[in-house]
């Protein structure tokens, strides 16, 4: 896959640490931060584990700490998914 998109990362999030009932992941989302979400670190990286692996690329965690939102957080990942497929 050559993108992480939205919908791709509310599964992954979901199935790796699931959704906290006060909290709406088909609304409007891409700038509220993790913890508003219902999402603590661990939940992060677990995400970040699942992703690593079904993508085949390694996240920077230093990237990680500045990716508090999922529009920042799908931007890195991205920008690693671009590198990697331009790499190939």
């Amino acid at each position: 896959m050559d993108r992480l998109e939205l919908e791709d990362l509310k599964r992954i999030l979901r199935e790796c640490a699931g959704e906290d009932e006060g909290v709406d992941l088909d609304g409007d989302v891409m700038d509220l931060n993790w913890f508003e979400l219902g999402y603590d670190s661990l939940a992060v990286l677990q995400t970040t584990g699942y992703i690593e692996r079904e993508y085949d690329v390694l996240l920077d965690e230093e990237a990680l700490d500045d990716s508090d939102t999922p529009r920042r957080y799908l931007a890195m990942v991205n920008e690693v998914l671009a590198a990697a497929r331009a790499a190939v």
